[in-house]
């Protein structure tokens, strides 16, 4: 099967992919017969035709000064063959179609400071938003927090110690980035936003602030005699999404600003349908820079998962099989008022009495 022709460029979008692929790539799209694995963050595709490549994955920040990304062109220059790509958990891998080269490539990342793994059943790189850095939202930086809890958890990067592959996100905030994971770690705002009603009217384009409240508590008012907005703190789930149209509704702050951990959510649907998340601790302390009560707890969860699932159990999957009584148990997480979904939209799923009923 022979590789499709270029498509021809427009003016949006990504460029396309084959232009960029190592020529054994694209000669065998398609065609692949196997691949395996011969060590952690080695993996090696056989085609149908009998060639080889061998891609070699290492971990980097997500955000690349270009100094770094220099290093690891002039890496991939000397001991690859020139041909990488960025996976969606911001790791980078090296193609080469020579397997005497990986060896040197594995020993020039690792001496660079760039770890190897992340394949198969470890603790992927976890996945994350930006943060501080341009985001108009967020309540904590994720990518702090990622780097906190990776410095933690390098072991399991480069290892397969874990019954099944883990992943782990991190979001700024609980309704602009994100995603599925195994564990994420997310912003709880706990209380509603403070007004400045003196800036409102100046601020503030009052109807977008109105319909973008996804519950209907916000509402246009008259503040001393000046235009400006009231919240309804009854119907209010402290989501923050008032804020990025309206700063003078700040809702950050650092005490009632504080993470959540959820496990459970997974998209694949290859032995079963996909999972959400649900919530398995709340009101951890904001912390920065190392957020150390966060990385204990998601270590937590990985030790007993690790002890305690069986051979290719996602943590959803392991979960599921003991229940979630024997979870909080063996975890030593305390079940709060948190837990039980009791806000004013959870009619269809309202969980208040003291059973657990996820």
């Amino acid at each position: 099967m022979a590789a499709p022709e270029m498509r021809d460029p427009i003016e949006s979008g990504c460029p396309d992919g084959f232009q960029y692929m190592h020529p054994v790539m694209r000669r065998n799209f398609g065609l692949w017969a196997y691949h395996e694995d011969p060590r952690p963050g080695v993996l090696v595709h056989v085609s149908k035709t009998g060639e080889k490549v061998w891609t070699v994955r290492a971990g980097t920040q997500r955000i690349l000064d270009v100094f770094t990304l220099r290093k690891l062109m002039d890496i991939g220059d000397t001991y690859g063959e020139g041909y990488v790509h960025f996976t969606i958990r911001s790791n980078i891998e090296f193609q080469v179609a020579d397997g005497a080269k990986v060896e040197p490539l594995v020993k020039a990342l690792e001496d660079a400071g760039f770890p190897v793994g992340g394949t198969r059943n470890s603790v992927t790189s976890l996945s994350h938003t930006q943060g501080w850095l341009h985001c108009d939202i967020p309540g904590t930086d994720a990518s702090g927090v990622v780097k906190a809890m990776m410095d933690e958890l390098l072991p399991e990067f480069k290892a397969w110690n874990m019954p099944n592959r883990v992943h782990i996100t991190t979001s700024c905030c609980q309704i602009n980035c994100g995603g599925q994971g195994d564990i994420a770690i997310n912003v709880q705002h706990t209380k509603p936003p403070k007004i400045n009603h003196a800036l409102v009217g100046n601020v503030c384009e009052r109807p977008s602030v109105v319909a973008r409240c996804p519950v209907a508590a916000i509402r246009p008012a008259m503040v001393d005699g000046k235009p400006s907005l009231e919240v309804d703190e009854k119907k209010c789930i402290c989501c923050g999404a008032c804020y990025p149209p309206c700063p003078p509704m700040q809702i950050n702050d650092h005490e009632a600003t504080q993470l959540a951990v959820w496990i459970g959510g997974n998209h694949s649907n290859a032995r079963g349908k996909p999972t959400f998340q649900r919530l398995v601790a709340a009101g951890i302390p904001n912390n920065p820079p190392r957020w150390p009560e966060a990385t204990a707890i998601v270590k937590k969860i990985l030790a007993c998962y690790k002890e305690g699932a069986k051979d290719w159990e996602r943590i959803n999957e392991w979960v599921e099989r003991i229940g979630w009584p024997r979870f909080f148990e063996v975890t030593g997480l305390p079940f709060t008022k948190y837990h039980i979904d009791n806000w004013r939209g959870a009619r269809a799923n309202l969980n208040s009495s003291t059973h657990i009923r996820f």
